[in-house]
């Protein structure tokens, strides 16, 4: 269980591709004095070694079952607990990438042998004993996607050949459940992969739409899609995530897409010291913060909205909405932007004592500190 922070990054592997430490670049210039003058313990905030890197917020329904599954090799709490969770809800799309994650790390860890069961062992036997199990479906076609993505190189005949694979697969979980978005979700990197035309992934996208309009992952997934790195540009992405912005009901977590657009092409801008109080970015952050504040508190993308937040707001000075960020989120670290560095406990801890130090500067103080 200590290794399932790994299972997130890879979670988020269709947000970012660019390394996290360019990113970084000039974070020792923006805090107001050396992070160690603040001391985070203060604020309650748990210690750097105790922060769980796993999820980016709390499933324990998630963290219970995975560990059985592990231990025992016997799926099918995997299987039920898939056959309870909502199709078109964020949680199942999360717990389906998590299950396939977690027998892909294990196959990397043990191969297998001639005198040894290969890891993940138990997701083919929940395909065998289940070949009709929507859920486990969606788990090996996910699974043959994290596959290809980190065992060959994209362009390869080892890569089409994998993604060629989860394409079909994606296409029978999609017929063991027709108003499941999920399949179609796993396909969107399958599109990527494999350099779907524009036809081809326009019709994918309607389908994803049809099932669930307004799904937050599946939107930060096809925002890959209109990257410079792959088939569009950086003008296409930041349309394509301020038109899902525009149209996002109450309640939904989409107004804060753009701001994962800004983070995509953070490398392509110029790092300047004023950058993070310009205008684009500026009311990016604002639709976020919109966003969080107006979200169901249940509400699993959540977390990985405020985790972004909380970095954009560091670099931005603006010390108090930073902290009011880290409050909400301190003790759980698998999200992006964390997930992108070797050590993410050591990054988040670096950005909080920022934050910590920063607001203490200003005035502020643990007794001044909202909730």
């Amino acid at each position: 269980m200590a290794i399932l922070w790994l299972l997130m990054a890879l979670l988020m592997l269709c947000f970012v591709l660019l390394p996290f430490r360019r990113r970084r670049r000039g974070l020792e210039q923006v805090h107001p004095g050396h992070p160690d003058a603040a001391d985070p313990a203060r604020y309650g905030f748990v210690r750097q070694e105790e922060l769980d890197v796993r999820l980016p917020g709390p499933d324990e329904d998630l963290l219970e079952v995975l560990d059985l599954v592990q231990r025992t090799g016997d799926y099918r709490a995997a299987a039920q607990l898939l056959a309870g969770t909502e199709a078109e809800s964020e949680t199942r799309w999360q717990r389906v990438q998590a299950f396939a994650g977690a027998a892909a790390l294990e196959l990397r860890q043990r191969p297998g042998g001639i005198h040894e069961t290969p890891g993940g062992q138990w997701l083919r036997v929940w395909r065998t004993e289940q070949p009709k199990d929507a859920g486990g479906a969606a788990v090996h076609a996910e699974f043959l996607v994290q596959q290809a993505w980190r065992t060959s190189v994209p362009g390869t005949d080892d890569f089409r050949i994998i993604m060629e694979e989860a394409r079909d697969a994606c296409a029978q979980a999609a017929l063991l459940a027709p108003g499941d978005p999920v399949p179609y979700i796993v396909e969107l990197s399958v599109a990527r992969g494999l350099g779907y035309p524009r036809a081809e992934f326009d019709q994918l996208w309607l389908k994803i739409l049809d099932r669930a309009p307004h799904h937050m992952g599946a939107h930060l997934a096809a925002l890959h899609h209109w990257c410079e790195k792959w088939h569009g540009s950086r003008e296409e992405a930041y349309e394509f995530a301020e038109a899902a912005a525009a149209r996002a009901p109450q309640g939904s977590l989409l107004s804060a897409l753009p701001l994962f657009a800004v983070f995509e092409h953070l490398p392509e801008v110029n790092l300047v010291a004023g950058f993070y109080q310009s205008e684009v970015v500026t009311k990016a952050m604002h639709g976020a913060l919109h966003a969080v504040a107006g979200a169901r508190a249940d509400d699993p993308v959540q977390a990985h909205v405020r985790h972004l937040l909380a970095f954009f707001l560091v670099r931005a000075e603006r010390w108090a909405e930073a902290m009011d960020q880290l409050v909400h989120v301190d003790g759980h670290v698998g999200a992006l932007p964390w997930t992108l560095s070797a050590d993410p406990a050591a990054e988040f801890a670096l950005y909080r004592a920022v934050a910590v130090a920063g607001y203490e500067a200003n005035g502020g103080s643990p007794a001044s500190l909202p909730g």
